[in-house]
């Protein structure tokens, strides 16, 4: 079973992550193409944790027969699971070293590494554990996670210190990954990172949920109360993170249980519309764009990064002022006449369409490349 309106959920999601990447670049942009700084959320904040939980609604139909069928789990599918997640690991590794390559210092984590992480304990769980196991153990992360970095003291800030480089999971990230291998942008300095590796915890949760998902979708009928349903959980998921937001702020760089909850809400709710419009009023139409885009999503990922990287890295004209190939084009060719605002954002929606154009080339071949 394949639902198409989770190929263009994906698609929808990674059609919103090239955007807001391409105008991340720039000095200005517009505030939902934009992280919150710290605590709360914008749009932008919402891309991340869909693609987590995309591969854990994922992963329900692709282990349908060790989950269902009570087979048990073969050493060639844990070898399958290990290969994917470390094939995604260096993919993110390639990424942060391109193109200067110093493995001394090179940043270890960041977000494929983070999926890479979250696939491959999320679906650890899934196989060894029975599904109230699987529930109680996304319940005790979460609030694991809340009390260890609400009161665990942190040596030189103290208890339930939540800044960039007072928290738990940025003084745990110093220890395991040094602090030469952490996020160097930001204002983090050296001290944190965005996608650490203690905050992927609660990220694996994302996944699991995903997956709670799936589980519960394979077994609905195709209608219009299955879509309801999902609002429903939906915005439970949303009230709760809201509540939970009081005393555990929704913090995307924190990965905080409050917004673990909060974006599944908000993927509930937007995969409840594709799905009705799909699947139950097989209106399909507008949805081709996107399922375009959601076929290839690794592929457009890693190919869009690197460009972003290539146009940020290199420079047009010689000397220390020169600007970067992003800066000249953007300044002779968009912000010249639609302003400072407009012109990132034309530069960004061009760069969407010119990789759709590619991939809807590979989606007329058939070339779908799976990891």
């Amino acid at each position: 079973m394949r639902l198409t309106s989770l190929d263009v959920f994906r698609g929808i999601t990674i059609t919103g992550m090239i955007l807001v990447n391409m105008a991340g670049v720039a000095d200005k942009v517009y505030w939902p193409l934009d992280h919150a700084s710290w605590n709360g959320w914008t749009p932008t904040d919402l891309v991340f944790p869909f693609f987590l939980f995309i591969v854990g609604v994922a992963i329900a139909f692709s282990f349908t027969k060790y989950t269902e069928e009570g087979k048990p789990p073969t050493t060639k599918l844990y070898w399958r699971i290990i290969r994917r997640s470390l094939i995604l690991f260096a993919l993110g590794l390639l990424l942060n070293g391109f193109y200067n390559y110093d493995f001394s210092t090179i940043r270890i984590m960041g977000v494929l590494q983070r999926i890479s992480l979250g696939y491959l304990l999320g679906s650890l769980i899934i196989l060894n554990l029975p599904r109230k196991w699987q529930w109680v153990t996304a319940a005790v992360i979460l609030v694991g996670y809340w009390l260890a970095m609400s009161f665990v003291p942190v040596p030189g800030y103290g208890v339930g210190v939540l800044t960039r480089e007072g928290n738990l999971g940025a003084y745990i990230d110093r220890l395991l990954l040094g602090t030469v291998h952490l996020y160097k942008g930001d204002n983090y300095h050296s001290m944190g990172d965005p996608e650490g590796l203690f905050s992927t915890l609660p990220a694996v949760v994302s996944v699991l949920i995903g997956y709670f998902t799936g589980q519960w979708l394979r077994t609905q009928p195709q209608r219009s109360r299955t879509s309801m349903n999902m609002v429903l959980f939906g915005l439970s998921c949303l009230v709760v993170g809201e509540v939970w937001s009081y005393w555990f702020p929704i913090n995307k760089k924190l990965w905080t249980s409050s917004y673990v909850l909060f974006t599944a809400g908000c993927a509930l709710l937007l995969l409840a519309a594709c799905y009705e419009l799909i699947e139950v009023r097989h209106r399909r139409r507008w949805a081709m764009p996107f399922e375009v885009m959601g076929l290839n999503a690794i592929f457009v990922f890693v190919a869009s990064v690197l460009l972003i990287k290539i146009l940020v890295k290199t420079n047009v004209g010689t000397g220390e002022n020169s600007p970067t190939t992003f800066a000249w084009i953007n300044e002779h060719f968009f912000e010249s006449w639609a302003g400072p605002l407009n012109g990132p954002l034309v530069f960004s929606i061009l760069t969407v369409l010119f990789w759709w154009v590619i991939l809807y080339g590979m989606y007329r071949q058939r070339w779908f490349l799976k990891i």
